[in-house]
Parts: structure tokens; C-alpha cells; sequence
């Protein structure tokens, strides 16, 4: 990926597009970034911004839509710039987008996720068959994608111990025996898979938009090459998408049987990242899986 970094969103602007900045109004957004609507003199832009020194968290997530767009399965923003600037700090500047739905929207986005999941990674972990080019995030807790040639061996040690090491203060000592059990049965309840697939990686109904052409498009990636059914876990995590999503999505590529009885250990992933980031509320929840797998 070569994505120019600029000293400015305002040399970004001039030199991409030779424009001006007119308006900046703040939008809604997650807990991790401030985000902006950008008015330029013919065009509107989008704008992540954060602290200067975390622009690796904008090269990460650049990375990761790259991949993505790479696989010409599923569409993202497209990603204009990124850089640091003295009144915002680091920023991330993309496509706006405001599209309207188009017919079949849900079906539509399963089908593009199936292919993108059949999608070839060869060139995205040279090394190994699951990892990524790179460490990223997962939020905005550090998120290693150290290859390995077995999933169950990268899903131990590159998700699930880390956020364990994470998590140990609040675990008394059955939650850290059944940590224990749980990682060196690992392969009691994970499969290795059929083929790798590149994954969004944090794929919950708050990381898509409806594009400027009325499809799905992926934001805000967590991207790594993987075990499919950890995306489509954690599609489920947060209320989950329309049943239209996943009967489209299995035409494709079809979900084995036993992936309910291992969809939950997935997640335990992500509660654990939540527990990490936003406290105790999440405990029961890792708790409860802890007594089920461990």
C-alpha cells in the first residue's frame, strides 16, 4: 500500500484534490476517534481524527481496508490520505458516503462477505497461512497477527492468551485454572479449516455503512487472515444481522453444523477485549463461557 502521509489535512486536500477546506462540523462516532464531514470547495470528504502519536492506529486500519478492497469482493471507502495536523493531531481522510439502501441489501451483503471469506490471502501472510503483513488493533487494544501455519495455535496464542494476560486482575484462581483448561484443550472445540480467509475482524453491525451505491461497505477493520466463522461469530455478538444476511452468506459458503457449539468461544475474544476496555460489566459474560469451555 503506498498512501502518502502529509503534514496536514490542509496539504492533503490542496495537493489530492486542489481544494480548500471550507467547513469541518463534528459527526457521531465510536468511543476511539473524533470524527468530522469535511466540506472542500467540490467535494465532501470524511476525517478520523486522534491523538498525534497514534496515527498507527489510522496505518493499521488503511492496511486493513486495502486488503479488503484487494480481495474486488465488497466494497469500503475509499482511503484519500492520512497524516498528522497541528490543530486535529493524526487523522484519516476517506469518502463520504450517504447512499440510500438498495433492494436486497442484507442478501446482497451475505453473498459479498461469502466471497470475500473464499477470497486468496497467499500474498496477504507470505509466510504462514493465518496472520496478516502486520500487527493492527482490536478497538484500541494492541492486536498481534504474528503468523502461524495452525488456527487453533494463532487463535490461542495471538487472541486468546494476550487478552488473558490482560484480563488476569480481575480473575480469581478458578477463572485462572479454567483459563488454563481452556488453552491447552484449545483443539477440543476448534477445528483447523478447510482454507484461510481474510476477516474484517470486528465485524458487528456498527462496522458498515450503505455506500454511495446503495451496497454494503466495511469499515473500521480489525483485518487478519483467519478461520471464517470467527467474522460471522462475532456478526452474532451484538444482536446479530437479518436472517436474509446469513441464508445469502450460506449459498456461498456454507457453515458446518457444529459452528453454533464453537460460535460462542469465538466471541470469548471479544468480550475479553471488552472486559479490558470497559470494565467489569462484561465479567459475567467471560465468566459464563470460562465454566462452559474451560
Amino acid at each position: 500500500m503506498n498512501l502518502k502521509t502529509y503534514s496536514s489535512m490542509e496539504q492533503a486536500a490542496e495537493e489530492l484534490f486542489q481544494s480548500k477546506i471550507n467547513t469541518s462540523v463534528s459527526v457521531p462516532g465510536g468511543d476511539i476517534n473524533r470524527e468530522f464531514r469535511i466540506e472542500l470547495e467540490d467535494r465532501t470528504v470524511f476525517v478520523k481524527t486522534n491523538r498525534r502519536e497514534n496515527l498507527s492506529f489510522f496505518e493499521a486500519e488503511a492496511e486493513g481496508l486495502n486488503a479488503i478492497a484487494g480481495t474486488n469482493t465488497i466494497c469500503v471507502p475509499e482511503v484519500f490520505a492520512m497524516g498528522t495536523d497541528s490543530q486535529y493531531g493524526s487523522f484519516l481522510m476517506m469518502e463520504w458516503s450517504e447512499g440510500r439502501r438498495e433492494a436486497n441489501f442484507f442478501r446482497n451483503f451475505g453473498r459479498k462477505l461469502a466471497l470475500m471469506h473464499r477470497a486468496d490471502t497467499a500474498a496477504l501472510v507470505p509466510c504462514a497461512r493465518f496472520g496478516f503483513m502486520h500487527d493492527n488493533f482490536i478497538g484500541s487494544t494492541s492486536q498481534s497477527n504474528q503468523p502461524a501455519d495452525s488456527w487453533i495455535e494463532f487463535f490461542r496464542d495471538a487472541r486468546l492468551e494476550s487478552q488473558f494476560r490482560l484480563a488476569d486482575s480481575w480473575f480469581e484462581s478458578q477463572d485462572r485454572k479454567a483459563v488454563t483448561s481452556l488453552l491447552d484443550h484449545l483443539d477440543k472445540y476448534l477445528p483447523e479449516p478447510n482454507f484461510p480467509s481474510l476477516l474484517h475482524g470486528d465485524l458487528w453491525n456498527g462496522n458498515y455503512l450503505t455506500g454511495n451505491d446503495g451496497s454494503a461497505w466495511l469499515i473500521d477493520p480489525a483485518a487478519y487472515v483467519g478461520y471464517f466463522e470467527a467474522d460471522l461469530a462475532m456478526t452474532e455478538l451484538f444482536g446479530g444481522f437479518p436472517g436474509d444476511f446469513y441464508a445469502a452468506y450460506d449459498e456461498i459458503n456454507p457453515m458446518e453444523p457444529e459452528y453454533e457449539d464453537r460460535r460462542d468461544l469465538y466471541n470469548l475474544y471479544h468480550l475479553l477485549n471488552h472486559l479490558n476496555l470497559f470494565g467489569g460489566s462484561y465479567l459475567g459474560s467471560v465468566r459464563s463461557l470460562l465454566r462452559r469451555y474451560g
